[in-house]
């Protein structure tokens, strides 16, 4: 989860200290359309799976605790 964070921030500079894990990252702005696929790269990276796109909604995406469990948990 760290390196979502730090990408996070680095795609959003003005933002001040940690990130929620149940914080919207959506309704935040803190991932655009623009940034939106360069997002699934880094989770594809991250989990060592390709992400299709027909097998995820926006809500897999929204909060951290999330992602974490739909991309990087161990027993998804």
């Amino acid at each position: 989860m760290e390196r979502i964070a730090a990408w996070l921030h680095e795609k959003n500079p003005g933002l001040d200290g940690p990130i929620d894990a149940d914080e919207d990252l959506i309704e935040a702005r803190l991932i655009d359309s623009m940034d939106f696929l360069e997002f699934i790269d880094l989770l594809e990276e991250l989990s060592g799976d390709s992400i299709d796109l027909q097998d995820v909604t926006i809500d897999d995406f929204r909060t951290l605790g999330r992602v974490q469990e739909r991309f990087l948990s161990a027993t998804r």
